[in-house]
C-alpha cells in the first residue's frame, strides 16, 4: 500500500514554521496506526509488502492509497493526523521531489535515506545520485539531509539563476522496526493553481502529471483533500478526480479546515451537503476532520484529537454520522476500506503478474539466444548452423515436412517468392523451362519439315518456328536468341555454301570431315547462351532460397555479416564452378563430332527409309496406268517405263546438293543426338552439381562455423549493447515477477490459515 502525502510546506496556512522535533525511532508506532490495520488486513497486506520487497511495485500497479489535493488544502495535516508521525520542517524547506516514506517490519530499527533517480537522467548522474545513502536516528536531521539532496539533485536553491523548482527523482526514506506496519507514504507536492517566477507553467504540468500518475492506477484509493476555506468548485483536485475515477468509485473525498465556515452560513450548510455525499457524488463517500489550527500547532495528537471530538459535537456538525467525521473513524474506515479493496484487487493482481510474466518472456524470446561471450555466440551459430542445415537439406531433397516450407501458394508462378521456399520444385521447373528453351530456340535456323521427317519431328520442328513469336512477351526472353527460318530448299542451300567454302581432297558427292562439324557449331550456336541464362536464373534462385532460411533461422540482424563474411562468398565461388563446368561443356561441343549412342545412327537409318518410301509412293503415283478387277478387287496397274523415268528423275544429278542432302540429314541427326546430352549435362553436371547438391555443405554448414575465427564470430553474433541491455532488463524483469508469483503462492496459501 502507498500513501502520497503533500509538499511538507503545505501543512495549513501558518507562517509560523515547525521546528524540527528529536523522534526516537522506536516511537513511531503508534496506536494509531496499529488501528489503521487491522489483523485481517495486516495479514493481506503483508502479501502487498512481499510483492513490493521483490521489485514489482514498478512492473505492476500494486494496491495503493494515494493523498492528493490542491495546495494548502491540509493534505500533509491529514496525513501526519492518520499516522501520528510528526513531519518536521524547517524555513524555506519546501517538497520539491516525490519523498517516499516507507514503514517495514524488521528486527531491528533503522532510519535510512537514498535517492532514486529519474530514468530519464544521463547515466553517469544516475551512477552519481544512486550512490547517495545516509542514515540517522531521528527526525530532527530529517531536513539537513532532504536539503543536502536537493542540491545532490542539481535542482540549486530557490530563486536563484538556473536552479529548478522541483525534480522527478525521488527521495526513499525507509524506517524499519519490529512493530511497524507495512506502509509506504508517498509525499508529492500539492496542485498549482497560478504560476510565478518560483513555480512555472513547466513545474505545475510535472506535479499535476506525477499526481495523475497515482490516480490512474486502477488499484488506487484516491483521498481527494478539499479545504473548506475555498469554495470546492474552485479545487481542480475534484475535477482530475472526476475525469481519472469517472465511475467514482475509487475516490474517497475528505473535508478539511471546517473552522473556517461561519457557523449557521450558507457556506456551512453547503459544506455540510457535500460532507453528506448529496452535492458531488462518490461511491466511497465522504469525510471531514478538524487539524490543528495555527495557534494549535504546539498541540499533542491526544490534545488534538480531543479538541476534534469536541468540535464536531456542536452544531451543525453534530447531525453528521459519527463515521463521516474525525480522525478515529477515518482509521477505521480506512481500514476496512483498504480490506475489501486488497481482497478485491488480489486476483486481478494474480492475473496482470502472469500475464506480464508470459509477455516478459515472448520479449526475451524475440531477443533470442543470449550470446554474451564467444563460446555464447559459437553455441548461438552453431544452432542457427544446424537448422540452416536441416531445412537447405531437406529443400534440395524436395521434402517439405519441415514448418518453414508452409503452404503452396497456388495462385503464384511455381518459382515467385511464395514458393521459393518449395527449392526442389523451383529447380525442376526452371530445369524443365531450359530444356523448353533449348527445344525452340537452341538452333539458330528452324528448318521446314522433310519427306524423312517423322510425325514427331515435324511437330516439334512447326512449334519451334511458331512458339519463340509467342514467348516475346516474357521477360527473360528478351536475353535469348530468335531462331531463323529456312525452307528445305534454303537449309539445302545454306549447306551448300559451307561444303563449297570446306572442300578438302575428297571425291565430288563426298563431304569434307569437317562439314558435319560446321554445320553443327554454326547450328548449335545459341546453346551457350541459353545455358548461360538459365545458370544466371538457377543462381538467383538459390541466393532468394537462402536468404529465406537464413531470416527463418537468424536474427535479424545477423544476414548482413552472415551474407558478407560467409553465405556470399560460397555462392559466388559456386557460381563461378559452375560456369567453369559449362565453359568445360562448351568446350567438349567445340570438338569434332563424336557419339557411341546408336540413336544417331539409327536416326539416319529411319530418315533414309521415310525418304525412300515417300519416292515410292510419288513413283507409284506418277507410274498409275488405271485399274483392273482381280477376283472382284480393284487392282492398280503401274505403267513400268513411267516408273523406271519417275526413279531416274528422283536420282540427284548435282553432286555438290546430293552430298549437301546427305549432310543436312546427319548434322540433323547428330544435333538431336548431341542437344539431349547437352541439356542434361547442364542440368546435372553444372546446375546440380555447383549450384544446388553443394548448397546444404556451403552455406553456413556446421564444419564452415568450427572453421570460423573468434573475431569472425564476435563480429557476426555480438549483441548490441542496446540488446544487452534490453536484455538484462527483461530478465530481471522476469525474475522479480517469478519471486513475486512465488510470494504470492505463499502468501495466499498464509491467507487461509
Amino acid at each position: 500500500m502507498s500513501i502520497n502525502t503533500p509538499n511538507n510546506s503545505d501543512y495549513d496556512d501558518s507562517d509560523t514554521p515547525i521546528l524540527p522535533v528529536a523522534i526516537d525511532p522506536d516511537a513511531i508506532t503508534t496506536s494509531s496506526l496499529k488501528a489503521l490495520q487491522s489483523a485481517d488486513q495486516r495479514k493481506v497486506m503483508d502479501i502487498v509488502d512481499k510483492l513490493r520487497r521483490t521489485g514489482l511495485s514498478g512492473i505492476v500497479g500494486l494496491p495503493q492509497l494515494v493523498v492528493c489535493g490542491d495546495q494548502s488544502s491540509g493534505k500533509s495535516s491529514v496525513l501526519e493526523a492518520i499516522t501520528e508521525i510528526p513531519f518536521p520542517r524547517k524555513e524555506n524547506l519546501c517538497t520539491r521531489f516525490a519523498t517516499e516514506i516507507i514503514l517495514r517490519r524488521s528486527p531491528s530499527s533503522t532510519i535510512s535515506i537514498t535517492i532514486n533517480p529519474d530514468k530519464n537522467r544521463p547515466k553517469q548522474e544516475i551512477t552519481k545520485l544512486k550512490s547517495f545513502h545516509k542514515s540517522i536516528t531521528n527526525f530532527a536531521e530529517l531536513p539537513d539531509i532532504i536539503e543536502e539532496a536537493t542540491q545532490v539533485m542539481r535542482l540549486g536553491r530557490v530563486g536563484e539563476i538556473n536552479s529548478r523548482a522541483f525534480s522527478r527523482d525521488v527521495l526513499s526514506v525507509e524506517i524499519c522496526g519490529p512493530d511497524r506496519p507495512q506502509l509506504t507514504l508517498v509525499d508529492l507536492p500539492g496542485l498549482i493553481h497560478a504560476t510565478n517566477k518560483a513555480q512555472t507553467e513547466a513545474d505545475k504540468e510535472l506535479i499535476l502529471n506525477l499526481v495523475k500518475d497515482y490516480m490512474k492506477n486502477p488499484r488506487t484509493i484516491i483521498l481527494a483533500v478539499v479545504s473548506a476555506k475555498n469554495d470546492f468548485a474552485n479545487q481542480i483536485i475534484l475535477d482530475h478526480c472526476k475525469n481519472i475515477d469517472s465511475k467514482r468509485e475509487r475516490t474517497l473525498g475528505i473535508v478539511t479546515k471546517p473552522e473556517y465556515l461561519r457557523e449557521g452560513s450558507q457556506n456551512e450548510a453547503d459544506w455540510i451537503e457535500l460532507a453528506q455525499n448529496k452535492n458531488i457524488h462518490f461511491k466511497l463517500g465522504w469525510h471531514m476532520l478538524k487539524n490543528r489550527s495555527d495557534e494549535q500547532m504546539g498541540f499533542s495528537f491526544k490534545q488534538r484529537n480531543e479538541y476534534e471530538a469536541l468540535f464536531f459535537s456542536k452544531g451543525h456538525y453534530n447531525e453528521l454520522p459519527r463515521e463521516s467525521v474525525g480522525i478515529d473513524s477515518l482509521r477505521e474506515r480506512l481500514s476496512k476500506l483498504l480490506l475489501s479493496h486488497l481482497i478485491k484487487e488480489l486476483p486481478n493482481l494474480q492475473g496482470e503478474m502472469a500475464a506480464k510474466y508470459q509477455n516478459t518472456l515472448d520479449d526475451i524470446e524475440k531477443l533470442g539466444q543470449k550470446r554474451s561471450t564467444i563460446y555464447e555466440q559459437r553455441m548461438v551459430l552453431m544452432k542457427i548452423s544446424m537448422q540452416t542445415h536441416d531445412i537447405i537439406k531437406s529443400a534440395v531433397k524436395g521434402s517439405y515436412e519441415h514448418d518453414f516450407f508452409g503452404c503452396v501458394a497456388i495462385d503464384a508462378a511455381v518459382d515467385s517468392a511464395e514458393n521459393i521456399r518449395r527449392f526442389r520444385a523451383v529447380i525442376q521447373h526452371l530445369n524443365i523451362k531450359f530444356a523448353d528453351n533449348m527445344h525452340l530456340r537452341g538452333h539458330k535456323y528452324t528448318i521446314d519439315s522433310s519427306p524423312e521427317d517423322d510425325d514427331s519431328d515435324v511437330e516439334t520442328d512447326d512449334k519451334a518456328k511458331s512458339e519463340p513469336d509467342d514467348l516475346e512477351s516474357l521477360p527473360t526472353s528478351v536475353f535469348l536468341p530468335k531462331p531463323k527460318s529456312f525452307t528445305r530448299d534454303e537449309a539445302i542451300s545454306w549447306v551448300q555454301k559451307v561444303l563449297e567454302r570446306s572442300r578438302g581432297t575428297e571425291l565430288p558427292g563426298n563431304a569434307n570431315s569437317m562439314l558435319i562439324s560446321q554445320l553443327f557449331w554454326e547450328q548449335s550456336q545459341p546453346w551457350q547462351q541459353i545455358a548461360s541464362e538459365h545458370i544466371a536464373s538457377v543462381a538467383k534462385k538459390c541466393k532468394e532460397f537462402v536468404d529465406a532460411v537464413l531470416q527463418h533461422t537468424a536474427p535479424s540482424e545477423f544476414h548482413g555479416r552472415l551474407t558478407s563474411i560467409s553465405v556470399d562468398a560460397a555462392l559466388k565461388n559456386a557460381l563461378e564452378e559452375c560456369k567453369d563446368e559449362l565453359r568445360k561443356i562448351i568446350g567438349d561441343k567445340l570438338r569434332d563430332p563424336m557419339t557411341y549412342n546408336h540413336y544417331y545412327t539409327t536416326t539416319i537409318q529411319k530418315m533414309r527409309q521415310r525418304k525412300h518410301r515417300w519416292i515410292g509412293k510419288k513413283v507409284r503415283h506418277e507410274s498409275e496406268a488405271g485399274y483392273q478387277q482381280t477376283g472382284g478387287n480393284p487392282v492398280t496397274l503401274l505403267n513400268p517405263d513411267k516408273m523406271e523415268k519417275s526413279f531416274e528423275d528422283a536420282l540427284e544429278k548435282n553432286m555438290d546438293k546430293f552430298s549437301s542432302q546427305e549432310a543436312l540429314d546427319n548434322q540433323r541427326a547428330y544435333y538431336k543426338d548431341e542437344i539431349k546430352y547437352f541439356i542434361n549435362a547442364v542440368c546435372k553436371a553444372a546446375v546440380e552439381r555447383h549450384l544446388v547438391s553443394s548448397l546444404p555443405e556451403i552455406i553456413l554448414s556446421p564444419l564452415i562455423i568450427t572453421k570460423l575465427t573468434d573475431k569472425q564470430i564476435e563480429f557476426i553474433a555480438a549483441e548490441p549493447p542496446e540488446v544487452t541491455q534490453q536484455r538484462d532488463y527483461l530478465e530481471s524483469r522476469k525474475v522479480m515477477l517469478e519471486n513475486g508469483m512465488d510470494t504470492f503462492r505463499e502468501a495466499m496459501g498464509g491467507l487461509g490459515r
